[in-house]
């Protein structure tokens, strides 16, 4: 299958405008076997609760059984099992669908197949969920713009319910200007309209793709590429007379301008150009502000004592200056996931305080390893220092808490943690450094 997706790739890239008519053939014996072993293990199981290790006891003959149906076009997705998580720093809850494990193999090899068709669409300005491009590539992009380019205005965008609101005629649409294949597209149909199971009884889904399936984020991919990125770049940046950037990582997107009139004519348009497909834009965190290197004059100039900060992917922004006084951004945990991070520590410490102390260390030097390898980035590491001091106290608390006797003092604690040590933040992502698989972007 590898070399056939390589030679999808290279058809597509070489003819933008063409169809590609015979792909479900792809989703064989063969290729599903790669898809199985390469989905991961452990994970939250659908509504028949079957897992991987279960699947495995008859693989031959389950996709044997799985390829068939698919060939003969009787395979249906079992609805999703819909669960919910807390939001970061909200009593309301994110829904996620849980497939089923086998629908989660189909996923697979359909996402293997969209990849190679529309990694060559996708415009430069998009990060999310795609190969040898992550999280950290888009802020460097971004840190690039305002820094170096003519950009004085921001405008922080945040969408509604995007994933629960994308409409399916649309994406059938939009997947029809690259697939003409009858077999594959109604197997993305009917994974869009298969529904979910909540408290024993079946709804149906008339829009939306949902959080946690393994084909969504593609598919979230093309969607805003047709709605957003394609618009932007053929029809909102030709408009406007000075430069105008847009970095985008899934839902999550960022826009840059040099005028404020250009930017405030940009957040009417794309309230109306979102309508137009289903989605709007929540007001309440969608901003227009003063951002650049001429921030902190007009700041001052309307009596503000600093310019205004935005958030993107974890990290607060705002305006400052190096060492030898040019302007400079400069980014920081944003609070809303530090304090989501804290209080989500400080209730798993609260029901898991009488475990063993050498479990209970080693689950937060695995975790605040994760936290660094993310957070850790250039003009970062005083704010994760400030949170590895936090998570400190909140372990002198509550492992004093372990038994009606106090079990530490500061200093017994402290020889506590020369026996245990937490690692030390360190800078693990140097915001000016390029990788050569972005840097042409530029």
């Amino acid at each position: 299958m590898e070399t056939k997706l390589l030679r999808i790739a290279e058809l597509a890239k070489s003819n933008t405008k063409m169809k590609f008519t015979s792909l479900a053939h792809l989703l064989n014996e063969q290729s599903l076997t790669h898809c199985y072993f390469e989905l991961p293990n452990k994970k939250a199981t659908g509504v028949h609760g079957t897992t991987k290790e279960q699947y495995t006891e008859n693989l031959e003959e389950n996709i044997m059984d799985l390829a068939s149906r698919l060939k003969s076009k009787s395979y249906r997705p079992v609805p999703v099992r819909r669960m919910y998580i807390p939001k970061l720093n909200s009593d309301k809850k994110r829904p996620l669908g849980i497939p089923e494990h086998e629908d989660k193999i189909v996923q697979k090899g359909i996402a293997k197949v969209l990849n190679a068709i529309y990694e060559n669409d996708f415009l430069n300005c998009s990060f999310g969920f795609r190969p040898n491009r992550n999280c950290h590539d888009a802020l460097k992009i971004l840190n690039f713009y305002i820094e170096k380019r003519a950009v004085s205005y921001v405008v922080d965008v945040d969408i509604k319910g995007f994933f629960d609101n994308v409409d399916h005629k649309w994406m059938m649409e939009f997947l029809k200007h690259r697939i003409a294949d009858p077999n594959l597209l109604r197997i993305i149909s009917r994974f869009l309209k298969g529904g979910y199971m909540e408290e024993g009884r079946r709804y149906k889904t008339e829009t939306g793709t949902p959080q946690g399936g393994v084909v969504s984020p593609i598919l979230a991919n093309i969607y805003l590429h047709y709605v957003l990125d394609l618009w932007f770049e053929k029809v909102v940046r030709k408009q406007c007379e000075g430069q105008a950037y847009i970095v985008r990582y899934a839902d999550d997107f960022v826009c840059c301008f040099q005028h404020k009139r250009e930017a405030q004519q940009f957040y009417e348009s794309l309230k109306s150009r979102l309508k137009k497909f289903n989605l709007e834009i929540a007001e309440d965190k969608t901003k227009v502000i003063p951002f650049g290197r001429f921030a902190e004059h007009n700041a001052k100039r309307i009596g503000n004592s600093k310019p205004a900060t935005f958030d993107f992917l974890g990290f607060t922004h705002y305006c400052s200056k190096s060492k030898q006084g040019k302007f400079r951004v400069k980014r920081k945990s944003s609070r809303k996931k530090v304090q989501g991070k804290l209080r989500e520590t400080k209730e798993w410490l609260k029901t898991n305080r009488n475990k063993s102390i050498h479990l209970i260390m080693d689950r937060f030097k695995r975790s605040l390893i994760g936290y660094y390898n993310y957070y850790c980035i250039t003009d970062n590491t005083q704010t994760v220092n400030g949170f590895k001091e936090k998570i400190e106290e909140l372990l002198y608390k509550w492992l004093n808490r372990r038994s009606q006797r106090k079990s530490f003092t500061w200093d017994k604690f402290r020889l506590f943690l020369k026996k245990f040590p937490l690692p030390t933040p360190i800078i693990k992502v140097n915001i000016y450094e390029l990788r050569k698989e972005i840097s042409y972007i530029l």
